[in-house]
């Protein structure tokens, strides 16, 4: 069975860009086109991860292969963000994260004692801001599933991540982080064998699940970033007046291009993987140190 792990739709709340985040959404991405699309990709499985919402079960949740779930902003100890996605939840499940997301260790021992199935997302981009020695040693220690594959991200930041999860016998997970209907279902988890829902969530626990597809590309990311403004031009057609920045959307996507990969050669430096015989990855550097 097959199932993109990280989609989103315009439940995804408002972009994080400063100009443009009273007007701009993170997706345009209806839910039922958004299945559709999904479907014809082949997906078996149906979830979506908008940030820390719900909303888009309200049109998806009576479909018999839909189970819910939600991409989690939350903080570290250290004060920065990163994102997790959590799987298969309840709406009681929501509420407890959404109050919770701000103490990671309270956040832990709820999913713990509820047994709930969750990742770490795009642990080597720098799109939540900056990254704490100590971040990652909560990422390497406490995560089960390493999502290795994501498909907005640069293949440097998808294989920095791979080697995290090899070296922690952490589990894969994968998903197109589709913010646009375009790049739905082209990245995805397989786990050979399920039949049903509840057997490809065990897979996944036990690590049978498989990643595929694409790893993101400047290209990629530039499209989506010219599609998502689309539709805030169909949304708010008075935007028409920011037209102009679109001009500039290409270099604003390389400026992202470069750094994204600075910082994951960063990490990817500073981590000493040393094998799952070892148990967990081990940080070359002390902890007081951090990067952005």
């Amino acid at each position: 069975m097959r199932c993109d792990m990280h989609v989103h739709t315009v439940h995804s709340g408002m972009c994080t860009i400063p100009v443009l985040r009273r007007w701009c959404r993170e997706s345009y991405n209806d839910p039922l086109a958004l299945r559709e699309r999904l479907e014809a990709r082949g997906m078996d499985l149906i979830t979506v991860t908008d940030h820390d919402s719900i909303d888009a079960a309200e049109r998806l949740r009576g479909l018999p292969n839909f189970f819910l779930s939600e991409e989690v902003t939350c903080r570290t100890p250290d004060g920065n963000e990163f994102h997790m996605g959590v799987y298969d939840i309840t709406e009681r499940d929501h509420a407890q994260l959404q109050q919770r997301r701000d103490d990671l260790p309270a956040l832990l021992a709820y999913l713990a004692e509820r047994n709930l199935l969750f990742s770490i997302n795009h642990a080597f981009s720098g799109l939540t801001g900056r990254r704490s020695d100590r971040d990652f040693q909560w990422f390497q220690e406490r995560f089960p599933l390493v999502e290795t594959r994501n498909g907005q991200m640069l293949k440097s930041s998808n294989r920095a991540a791979r080697r995290m999860a090899r070296a922690n016998a952490q589990f894969p997970i994968g998903g197109s982080d589709a913010h646009t209907l375009h790049a739905a279902g082209r990245t995805y988890t397989e786990v050979p064998g399920a039949r049903s829902k509840a057997e490809f969530l065990a897979g996944l626990r036990a690590g049978r699940g498989r990643v595929r597809g694409e790893s993101g590309t400047y290209w990629k990311l530039t499209r989506a970033v010219l599609a998502i403004g689309g539709g805030m031009l169909r949304e708010r057609p008075w935007t028409a007046l920011l037209l102009p920045l679109s001009l500039v959307a290409p270099l604003i996507t390389l400026g992202n291009y470069a750094n994204e990969r600075m910082f994951a050669a960063f990490w990817e430096r500073r981590l000493a993987f040393h094998g799952a015989a070892a148990g967990r990855g081990q940080l070359r550097a002390p902890a007081s140190a951090t990067a952005s």
